[in-house]
Protein backbone atom coordinates (compact mmCIF):
# COMPACT_ATOMS: atom_id res chain seq x y z
CA UNK A 1 0.00 0.00 0.00
CA UNK A 2 2.75 2.41 1.05
CA UNK A 3 4.77 1.61 -2.06
CA UNK A 4 1.82 2.27 -4.36
CA UNK A 5 1.26 5.65 -2.71
CA UNK A 6 4.92 6.49 -3.13
CA UNK A 7 4.79 5.48 -6.79
CA UNK A 8 1.69 7.63 -7.29
CA UNK A 9 3.39 10.62 -5.65
CA UNK A 10 6.48 10.07 -7.80
CA UNK A 11 4.33 9.97 -10.96
CA UNK A 12 2.52 13.16 -9.93
CA UNK A 13 5.84 14.89 -9.25
CA UNK A 14 7.14 13.82 -12.65
CA UNK A 15 4.02 15.19 -14.37
CA UNK A 16 4.29 18.53 -12.54
CA UNK A 17 8.00 18.77 -13.39
CA UNK A 18 7.23 17.98 -17.02
CA UNK A 19 4.54 20.68 -17.16
CA UNK A 20 6.91 23.23 -15.63
CA UNK A 21 9.62 22.36 -18.13
CA UNK A 22 7.15 22.64 -21.04
CA UNK A 23 5.93 26.01 -19.75
CA UNK A 24 9.51 27.29 -19.40
CA UNK A 25 10.25 26.04 -22.92
CA UNK A 26 7.20 27.89 -24.23
CA UNK A 27 8.02 31.09 -22.34
CA UNK A 28 11.59 31.10 -23.71
CA UNK A 29 10.39 30.61 -27.30
CA UNK A 30 7.70 33.30 -27.09
CA UNK A 31 10.16 35.71 -25.48
CA UNK A 32 12.70 35.09 -28.25
CA UNK A 33 10.04 35.61 -30.92
CA UNK A 34 8.96 38.89 -29.30
CA UNK A 35 12.55 40.16 -29.11
CA UNK A 36 12.91 39.37 -32.83
CA UNK A 37 9.65 41.17 -33.70
CA UNK A 38 10.78 44.22 -31.76
CA UNK A 39 13.74 44.76 -34.13
CA UNK A 40 11.51 45.85 -37.04
CA UNK A 41 12.05 49.55 -36.34
CA UNK A 42 15.81 49.06 -36.28
CA UNK A 43 15.81 47.41 -39.72
CA UNK A 44 13.54 50.04 -41.27
CA UNK A 45 15.76 52.85 -39.93
CA UNK A 46 18.97 51.11 -41.06
CA UNK A 47 17.84 50.21 -44.60
CA UNK A 48 17.22 53.75 -45.96
CA UNK A 49 14.94 52.40 -48.72
CA UNK A 50 11.53 53.40 -50.07
CA UNK A 51 8.55 51.55 -48.65
CA UNK A 52 7.69 49.68 -51.87
CA UNK A 53 11.16 48.17 -52.25
CA UNK A 54 11.49 47.41 -48.55
CA UNK A 55 8.19 45.52 -48.35
CA UNK A 56 8.72 43.83 -51.72
CA UNK A 57 12.12 42.36 -50.87
CA UNK A 58 11.21 41.50 -47.28
CA UNK A 59 8.07 39.74 -48.49
CA UNK A 60 9.97 37.89 -51.22
CA UNK A 61 12.45 36.56 -48.68
CA UNK A 62 9.54 35.68 -46.40
CA UNK A 63 7.96 33.55 -49.11
CA UNK A 64 11.28 31.86 -49.94
CA UNK A 65 11.77 30.99 -46.27
CA UNK A 66 8.22 29.96 -45.34
CA UNK A 67 6.88 28.07 -48.37
CA UNK A 68 9.48 25.24 -48.25
CA UNK A 69 8.85 24.96 -44.53
CA UNK A 70 5.10 24.62 -45.11
CA UNK A 71 5.81 21.85 -47.65
CA UNK A 72 8.10 20.04 -45.19
CA UNK A 73 5.40 20.19 -42.52
CA UNK A 74 2.43 19.21 -44.70
CA UNK A 75 3.88 17.49 -47.77
CA UNK A 76 1.60 16.96 -50.76
CA UNK A 77 -1.45 17.74 -48.59
CA UNK A 78 -0.39 21.36 -48.96
CA UNK A 79 -1.66 21.36 -52.54
CA UNK A 80 -5.22 20.51 -51.52
CA UNK A 81 -5.97 24.22 -51.61
CA UNK A 82 -9.53 23.95 -50.32
CA UNK A 83 -8.23 22.39 -47.11
CA UNK A 84 -4.87 24.11 -46.68
CA UNK A 85 -6.06 27.63 -47.62
CA UNK A 86 -9.85 27.68 -47.72
CA UNK A 87 -12.07 30.71 -47.25
CA UNK A 88 -10.27 31.90 -44.13
CA UNK A 89 -6.87 31.77 -45.79
CA UNK A 90 -8.10 33.60 -48.88
CA UNK A 91 -9.44 36.40 -46.70
CA UNK A 92 -6.29 36.55 -44.57
CA UNK A 93 -3.77 36.74 -47.44
CA UNK A 94 -4.53 40.35 -48.55
CA UNK A 95 -5.18 41.49 -44.97
CA UNK A 96 -1.81 40.22 -43.78
CA UNK A 97 -0.06 41.80 -46.76
CA UNK A 98 -1.83 45.10 -46.06
CA UNK A 99 -0.79 44.90 -42.41
CA UNK A 100 2.88 44.36 -43.31
CA UNK A 101 2.83 47.31 -45.72
CA UNK A 102 1.13 49.53 -43.14
CA UNK A 103 3.70 48.54 -40.52
CA UNK A 104 6.74 49.45 -42.63
CA UNK A 105 5.13 52.64 -43.93
CA UNK A 106 4.18 53.74 -40.41
CA UNK A 107 7.72 53.12 -39.16
CA UNK A 108 9.08 55.28 -41.98
CA UNK A 109 6.71 58.16 -41.25
CA UNK A 110 6.60 58.44 -37.47
CA UNK A 111 8.44 57.29 -34.37
CA UNK A 112 8.62 53.64 -33.41
CA UNK A 113 7.06 54.54 -30.05
CA UNK A 114 3.98 56.00 -31.75
CA UNK A 115 3.57 52.90 -33.90
CA UNK A 116 3.88 50.61 -30.89
CA UNK A 117 1.24 52.55 -28.93
CA UNK A 118 -1.28 51.99 -31.72
CA UNK A 119 -0.22 48.38 -32.26
CA UNK A 120 -0.76 47.52 -28.59
CA UNK A 121 -4.51 48.07 -29.05
CA UNK A 122 -4.76 44.86 -31.14
CA UNK A 123 -6.71 42.91 -28.46
CA UNK A 124 -9.41 45.57 -28.33
CA UNK A 125 -9.73 46.00 -32.08
CA UNK A 126 -9.97 42.22 -32.38
CA UNK A 127 -12.68 42.17 -29.69
CA UNK A 128 -14.64 44.86 -31.54
CA UNK A 129 -14.38 43.04 -34.87
CA UNK A 130 -15.33 39.75 -33.19
CA UNK A 131 -18.48 41.45 -31.87
CA UNK A 132 -19.42 42.67 -35.36
CA UNK A 133 -18.45 39.53 -37.29
CA UNK A 134 -18.90 36.68 -34.81
CA UNK A 135 -21.41 38.16 -32.40
CA UNK A 136 -19.04 37.78 -29.43
CA UNK A 137 -20.23 40.29 -26.86
CA UNK A 138 -17.44 42.06 -24.96
CA UNK A 139 -17.84 42.18 -21.19
CA UNK A 140 -17.60 45.17 -18.89
CA UNK A 141 -13.92 44.53 -18.18
CA UNK A 142 -13.11 44.49 -21.89
CA UNK A 143 -15.00 47.73 -22.49
CA UNK A 144 -13.28 49.48 -19.58
CA UNK A 145 -9.84 48.32 -20.72
CA UNK A 146 -10.60 49.39 -24.29
CA UNK A 147 -11.68 52.83 -23.04
CA UNK A 148 -8.37 53.30 -21.18
CA UNK A 149 -6.40 52.13 -24.25
CA UNK A 150 -8.28 54.45 -26.59
CA UNK A 151 -7.59 57.35 -24.22
CA UNK A 152 -3.88 56.54 -24.44
CA UNK A 153 -3.98 56.45 -28.23
CA UNK A 154 -5.90 59.76 -28.37
CA UNK A 155 -3.27 61.41 -26.13
CA UNK A 156 -0.47 60.15 -28.35
CA UNK A 157 -2.20 60.85 -31.68
CA UNK A 158 -3.53 64.22 -30.52
CA UNK A 159 0.03 65.44 -30.01
CA UNK A 160 0.92 64.92 -33.68
CA UNK A 161 1.80 68.26 -35.22
CA UNK A 162 3.33 67.21 -38.53
CA UNK A 163 1.67 65.56 -41.52
CA UNK A 164 4.28 62.81 -41.31
CA UNK A 165 3.23 61.86 -37.77
CA UNK A 166 -0.46 62.00 -38.71
CA UNK A 167 0.12 59.79 -41.73
CA UNK A 168 2.31 57.43 -39.69
CA UNK A 169 -0.39 57.05 -37.04
CA UNK A 170 -2.93 56.35 -39.78
CA UNK A 171 -0.82 53.60 -41.32
CA UNK A 172 -0.15 52.17 -37.85
CA UNK A 173 -3.92 51.93 -37.41
CA UNK A 174 -4.27 50.23 -40.80
CA UNK A 175 -1.58 47.73 -39.78
CA UNK A 176 -3.25 47.06 -36.43
CA UNK A 177 -6.70 46.72 -37.99
CA UNK A 178 -5.39 44.22 -40.55
CA UNK A 179 -3.71 42.16 -37.85
CA UNK A 180 -6.83 42.23 -35.66
CA UNK A 181 -8.97 41.13 -38.61
CA UNK A 182 -6.58 38.22 -39.24
CA UNK A 183 -7.02 37.12 -35.62
CA UNK A 184 -10.81 37.15 -35.95
CA UNK A 185 -10.66 35.22 -39.23
CA UNK A 186 -8.43 32.61 -37.57
CA UNK A 187 -11.05 32.21 -34.84
CA UNK A 188 -13.84 31.80 -37.38
CA UNK A 189 -12.01 29.52 -39.85
CA UNK A 190 -9.61 27.38 -37.83
CA UNK A 191 -8.59 24.73 -40.34
CA UNK A 192 -6.33 26.55 -42.80
CA UNK A 193 -2.55 26.10 -42.74
CA UNK A 194 -1.13 29.22 -41.07
CA UNK A 195 2.41 28.70 -42.39
CA UNK A 196 1.24 28.36 -45.98
CA UNK A 197 -1.14 31.31 -45.73
CA UNK A 198 1.63 33.49 -44.28
CA UNK A 199 3.93 32.42 -47.13
CA UNK A 200 1.24 33.20 -49.73
CA UNK A 201 0.52 36.58 -48.15
CA UNK A 202 4.25 37.33 -48.46
CA UNK A 203 4.16 36.35 -52.13
CA UNK A 204 1.06 38.50 -52.67
CA UNK A 205 2.71 41.47 -50.96
CA UNK A 206 5.91 41.03 -52.99
CA UNK A 207 4.03 40.97 -56.30
CA UNK A 208 1.93 44.04 -55.43
CA UNK A 209 4.88 46.07 -54.12
CA UNK A 210 7.26 45.17 -56.97
CA UNK A 211 4.50 46.13 -59.41
CA UNK A 212 3.76 49.39 -57.60
CA UNK A 213 7.47 50.25 -57.50
CA UNK A 214 7.72 49.80 -61.28
CA UNK A 215 4.73 52.10 -61.82
CA UNK A 216 5.27 54.75 -59.13
CA UNK A 217 9.03 55.15 -58.87
CA UNK A 218 11.07 56.90 -61.58
CA UNK A 219 13.80 54.29 -61.12
CA UNK A 220 13.43 51.07 -59.15
CA UNK A 221 16.64 50.84 -57.11
CA UNK A 222 18.41 47.52 -56.75
CA UNK A 223 19.50 47.01 -53.13
CA UNK A 224 23.21 46.70 -52.58
CA UNK A 225 24.66 43.61 -50.91
CA UNK A 226 24.48 45.14 -47.43
CA UNK A 227 20.83 46.06 -47.91
CA UNK A 228 20.00 42.61 -49.29
CA UNK A 229 21.63 41.01 -46.25
CA UNK A 230 19.67 43.32 -43.93
CA UNK A 231 16.43 42.55 -45.79
CA UNK A 232 17.08 38.81 -45.50
CA UNK A 233 17.75 39.05 -41.74
CA UNK A 234 14.76 41.43 -41.41
CA UNK A 235 12.51 38.77 -42.91
CA UNK A 236 14.18 35.96 -41.00
CA UNK A 237 13.86 37.70 -37.65
CA UNK A 238 10.44 39.35 -37.94
CA UNK A 239 8.54 37.08 -40.31
CA UNK A 240 9.73 33.47 -40.35
CA UNK A 241 11.84 32.30 -37.39
CA UNK A 242 9.95 34.52 -34.94
CA UNK A 243 6.65 33.20 -36.29
CA UNK A 244 7.76 29.59 -35.83
CA UNK A 245 9.06 30.24 -32.31
CA UNK A 246 5.76 31.86 -31.33
CA UNK A 247 3.70 29.09 -32.91
CA UNK A 248 5.63 26.40 -31.05
CA UNK A 249 5.82 28.30 -27.77
CA UNK A 250 2.11 29.13 -27.68
CA UNK A 251 1.34 25.42 -27.53
CA UNK A 252 2.88 25.24 -24.04
CA UNK A 253 1.78 28.56 -22.52
CA UNK A 254 -1.74 29.89 -21.75
CA UNK A 255 -2.97 32.46 -24.27
CA UNK A 256 -3.23 35.22 -21.67
CA UNK A 257 0.38 34.66 -20.60
CA UNK A 258 1.55 34.60 -24.22
CA UNK A 259 -0.25 37.91 -24.77
CA UNK A 260 1.52 39.47 -21.80
CA UNK A 261 4.94 38.31 -23.02
CA UNK A 262 4.36 39.81 -26.47
CA UNK A 263 3.85 43.21 -24.83
CA UNK A 264 7.65 43.29 -24.57
CA UNK A 265 7.51 44.29 -28.23
CA UNK A 266 5.89 47.60 -27.27
CA UNK A 267 8.75 48.37 -24.87
CA UNK A 268 11.71 46.90 -26.77
CA UNK A 269 10.82 48.35 -30.20
CA UNK A 270 11.36 51.99 -29.14
CA UNK A 271 14.31 50.94 -26.94
CA UNK A 272 16.41 49.60 -29.85
CA UNK A 273 16.02 52.72 -31.99
CA UNK A 274 16.72 54.93 -28.98
CA UNK A 275 19.95 53.06 -28.20
CA UNK A 276 21.16 52.88 -31.82
CA UNK A 277 19.72 55.99 -33.47
CA UNK A 278 18.97 58.26 -30.50
CA UNK A 279 15.25 58.33 -31.35
CA UNK A 280 13.60 59.37 -28.08
CA UNK A 281 9.86 58.91 -27.61
CA UNK A 282 8.01 62.14 -26.82
CA UNK A 283 6.13 62.71 -23.57
CA UNK A 284 2.69 62.13 -25.16
CA UNK A 285 3.91 58.79 -26.56
CA UNK A 286 5.18 57.79 -23.12
CA UNK A 287 1.92 58.77 -21.40
CA UNK A 288 -0.23 57.18 -24.10
CA UNK A 289 1.91 54.06 -24.17
CA UNK A 290 1.72 53.71 -20.38
CA UNK A 291 -2.09 53.90 -20.49
CA UNK A 292 -2.31 51.36 -23.31
CA UNK A 293 0.07 48.97 -21.56
CA UNK A 294 -1.90 49.37 -18.31
CA UNK A 295 -5.12 48.57 -20.15
CA UNK A 296 -3.73 45.53 -21.97
CA UNK A 297 -1.96 44.11 -18.90
CA UNK A 298 -5.13 44.53 -16.83
CA UNK A 299 -7.21 42.92 -19.56
CA UNK A 300 -4.91 39.93 -20.05
CA UNK A 301 -3.83 39.36 -16.44
CA UNK A 302 -7.23 39.48 -14.75
CA UNK A 303 -9.03 36.15 -14.32
CA UNK A 304 -11.46 35.47 -17.11
CA UNK A 305 -15.14 35.04 -16.48
CA UNK A 306 -18.31 35.01 -18.52
CA UNK A 307 -18.45 38.79 -18.56
CA UNK A 308 -14.85 39.28 -19.66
Amino acid sequence: MASSVQESLADTKAVVTGLRERRLYGVVLITLSTVMWSTAGFFVRELHMDVWSTVAWRSLFGFILLFPLAFILRGSALFRVRESVGVGGLMSIPLMAMSVFGYVQALQLTSVANVMVVYATVPFLAAGLAFVVLGERPGLRSLCAAGVAITGVVIMAGSATSMSDLAGNFFAFIMTLGFAASIVIARRWTDYDATLVTALSSAFGAIICFGAALVMLPVVPMPNMTQLALLFVFSLATQSVSYLFFLEGSRHVPSSEAGLITLLDVVLGPLWVWLVFGEKPGTPALIGGALVLLAVVGYLAAPRGRSA
